[in-house]
């Protein structure tokens, strides 16, 4: 049985979204994300200024007269929502986790896709694929998308973007939309996210918590890596040893950064104690500039 107050976040998830989709979402969305293509609907007598282009021939034969051939766009598109589930997503110095904060992202993309009739598909991974979910497209299966991100605790701790990606390509026959939300606490992944990358429409979502980029003054503490369970003494009071771990760490996300435009590989970065929804819609905006 599902705990009463996970039911109850899913519920505070889905009021604090709805209004967000309706009002901001929803049109930012459609118009960023296009269908897969035209598809043939119908035909009808030709018009001066058809394009000559679509007359469908055969019909002219057979009816003597000119006929053109109509395409709509196709519009569904099938939607994939690729949240990694590690230990490290229980971390948050602010209001938040960062797996809360994923698992409001999740709500907002997903009832963005279905609010433009688009199939949500889930893949939760640790370092393997913990949960998949077949894409649909209705309320209750968004509902059950953010309550597993939120209630399904990993049976690893670990990390592997690499594990997640592999799985995605063997379940996604078609070109998908791929939503890659992670903190990307990883390295070995690069070679399955190029190959993820040429096949599908791949966009990374990158959750951090501001102690993890500026480390606080915190005085001598016992740390707990919650990947591996491993313990250790860290002193912090040292300015010149946070000054160090900060300078190591923007080098390690600026080189992140650059392998990622490299590889034509968008990501979107939010913090847990900051608005998600700036970042978000700063992205759409470019990218509809974009296309």
């Amino acid at each position: 049985m599902i705990p009463k107050e996970i039911l109850k976040k899913v519920r505070q998830i889905e009021i604090r979204t709805k209004g967000l989709v309706n009002d901001l979402f929803g049109g930012e969305y459609h118009s960023v994300f296009k269908g897969r293509g035209m598809t043939f609907s119908e035909v009808r007598e030709y018009s001066p200024g058809d394009d000559i282009r679509m007359i469908d021939w055969n019909v002219t034969a057979r009816s003597n007269a000119p006929f053109i051939k109509i395409f709509e766009e196709e519009r569904e598109l099938t939607v994939y929502l690729l949240v990694d589930i590690s230990r490290s997503g229980y971390f948050g110095t602010t209001d938040q986790f960062k797996s809360e904060l994923a698992a409001e992202i999740a709500a907002v993309l997903g009832f963005s896709a279905i609010k433009n009739k688009d199939k949500v598909g889930l893949i939760l991974f640790s370092d393997h694929v913990e949960k998949y979910i077949i894409p649909k497209k209705n309320k209750s299966h968004i509902l059950r998308v953010v309550r597993e991100v939120l209630f399904n605790k990993p049976k690893a701790r670990e990390t592997s973007l690499k594990s997640g990606l592999d799985f995605l390509m063997k379940v996604a026959k078609r070109k998908s939309v791929v939503f890659l939300i992670s903190d990307f606490l990883d390295s070995e992944f690069w070679k399955s996210l190029k190959l993820a990358n040429r096949k599908h429409d791949m966009i990374g979502i990158r959750i951090t918590d501001p102690a993890e980029e500026k480390i606080p003054n915190l005085g001598l503490i016992k740390v707990q890596d919650t990947e591996t369970e491993s313990e250790f003494w860290a002193d912090m009071s040292s300015a010149n040893h946070r000054e160090s771990l900060t300078k190591k760490i923007n080098e390690k996300w600026n080189h992140f950064q650059n392998k990622c435009l490299r590889n034509q590989f968008d990501v979107i970065n939010v913090k847990t104690n900051a608005d998600y929804v700036e970042p978000l819609m700063s992205y759409f905006n470019k990218r509809e500039k974009r296309n």
